[in-house]
């Protein structure tokens, strides 16, 4: 009874939240209008309506003002981003005649801040619809809880826990509401000041704008069907890379910033550790190439370290296609979206942080192969010694995380593959799933709008598991088999004891 107290009064809180999101949703108002988009009117008109309307029904509801449980409050923001994904699709449904299936698939894409894109044709989409795709990914990127608390001024529910329910285990967020509206305020400057950046290269306001909505937000929407091949603007690329890296990096460097410590942002140990594999990241790629791939230098090197950046960023803005590509240059760019940005950014991943931990890890665990047993060894991480007891779990949790990323890829490989006979080589048909696990959308061509049913389901399903970053997941499964467990053991009659006297 308790855990159905927990679950409601989330519930409430998140159906406050809908009701932020269905006004947010209003500004792609702004651009029907700015086009006279009329026809326009009532697939815009659906979303912020259903919003509005399940967010009041929701918040409603009578509730007790209890401390709620970690597990009920993975399952309320679980389920809060798939309904947001479900109604976020009714705009493609009723303005581009799509299928539901396929408008899902774009929502989810949009929100999750993937950018796999399902619409047939970009350049014939009404600007209103493409403005839409580009706010769902930006507001997708700062977090859908994180937006909807920032605009609260006091919450039962502390932001460190929704924001950790998210899949975003960074310490940069207080339970202070107006923490958050000061990352959000952030989030807005950059976005404008980019918008400025990106028009130097002759890119117009509109294009501008929207590349650094989904830039910013580690997405990957463009407005034409050419995607960044459209431009053909090298400017363009090298002004972008900063714009990504941004979205990556954790936003509690910009708060130093804000309060003038500027010394403190570059002391950064995550940001530094990002950009050097960024660097790495680019520098290989770039010569397998030109060395593997026999492109010419300017041109190896213009596709290798835009892709390579907008892969650890975890954004599906991409230069190239790497469907022409030879094998190496791929498996480099898929174990860069597998390490994705920074924790409490906008990236995707298993996260940079995660990986720092693991080689640490493996360090301490070594060194400790080399010393007496008496003789303690802490493991220091994030400037901090930690005991051995801390250690050993952190190390777990963290190990764990990574071996739950990998058997997901292996086994949605191993379905996808039984289910989709194609002519993709293995390594490309795992690059789109990490690309999707991974909320990348980076992609070879597999996934489009002639895949089957079951495959963009499969893909739905790994980008909603990224964005969660698969273990809250995993604790909702788990809790549901319980509950089916014990209700299957308190329906078995007691086992009957035989007794002697029974046969008389």
């Amino acid at each position: 009874m308790k855990r159905i107290e927990h679950v409601v009064m989330i519930a409430h809180d998140m159906g406050l939240i809908f009701e932020f999101l269905g006004i947010a949703s209003l500004l792609p108002f702004l651009v029907l209008v700015a086009y006279r988009e009329w026809d326009m009117l009532l697939p815009l008109s659906a979303a912020p309506i259903v919003f509005i309307i399940t967010g009041g029904l929701i918040s409603k509801i009578s509730y007790k003002d209890l401390e709620p449980s970690y597990s009920a409050t993975l399952l309320a923001v679980a389920f809060s981003w798939f309904a947001i994904a479900l109604v976020g699709a009714l705009p493609f449904v009723l303005g581009l005649h799509m299928s539901y299936t396929d408008s899902v698939f774009e929502a989810m894409s949009g929100w999750t801040g993937t950018g796999f894109s399902l619409i047939p044709s970009l350049d014939t989409t009404p600007k209103s619809l493409l403005f839409w795709r580009s706010f769902t990914q930006w507001i997708g990127g700062i977090g859908i809880i994180a937006f909807g608390i920032s605009l609260r001024r006091k919450t039962r529910v502390s932001l460190f826990r929704l924001y950790r329910a998210e899949g975003r285990e960074e310490e940069l967020v207080s339970t202070v509401a107006s923490t958050s509206r000061r990352m959000w305020m952030i989030y807005l400057v950059l976005t404008f000041a980019f918008t400025g950046l990106i028009m130097i290269a002759g890119i117009p306001l509109w294009d501008s704008l929207n590349l650094v909505m989904v830039a910013i937000a580690t997405g990957g929407f463009t407005v034409h069907a050419g995607g960044m091949a459209y431009y053909n603007n090298p400017l363009l690329e090298a002004l972008l890379i900063p714009v990504m890296l941004a979205g990556a990096i954790p936003f509690k460097v910009y708060f130093f910033l804000y309060n003038g410590k500027v010394r403190e942002m570059f002391r950064d140990r995550i940001m530094r550790v990002l950009l050097l594999i960024a660097l790495a990241g680019s520098l290989v790629t770039s010569l397998d190439l030109f060395i593997f791939g026999n492109l010419p230098l300017t041109t190896a090197v213009r596709e290798g370290v835009f892709t390579s950046v907008s892969a650890i960023c975890t954004c599906g803005l991409q230069n190239s296609e790497p469907h022409h590509w030879v094998a190496v240059p791929i498996a480099v760019i898929t174990m860069l979206m597998f390490i994705g940005g920074a924790m409490g950014s906008a990236a995707g991943g298993v996260k940079v942080n995660r990986v720092m931990l693991a080689y640490e890890g493996v360090r301490w665990w070594f060194r400790r192969f080399f010393v007496s047993s008496r003789v303690l060894i802490p493991l220091r991480f994030g400037g901090k010694n930690l005991s051995k007891e801390i250690s050993e779990l952190a190390i777990s949790k963290n190990m764990l995380v990574i071996v739950i990323y990998v058997l997901t890829i292996f086994v949605a490989t191993i379905v996808t593959l039984h289910l989709y006979i194609t002519s993709f080589r293995l390594d490309e048909v795992i690059f789109e799933l990490v690309s999707a696990l991974s909320n990348v959308g980076l992609t070879v061509g597999f996934i489009s709008p002639v895949s089957p049913f079951s495959i963009k389901w499969i893909f739905i399903f790994l980008m909603w598991l990224g964005r969660l970053e698969i273990v809250p997941v995993i604790i909702i499964a788990m809790g549901i088999f319980k509950s089916i467990e014990e209700d299957i053991t308190k329906q078995k009659p007691a086992p009957h004891v035989y007794n002697l006297q029974d046969r008389y």
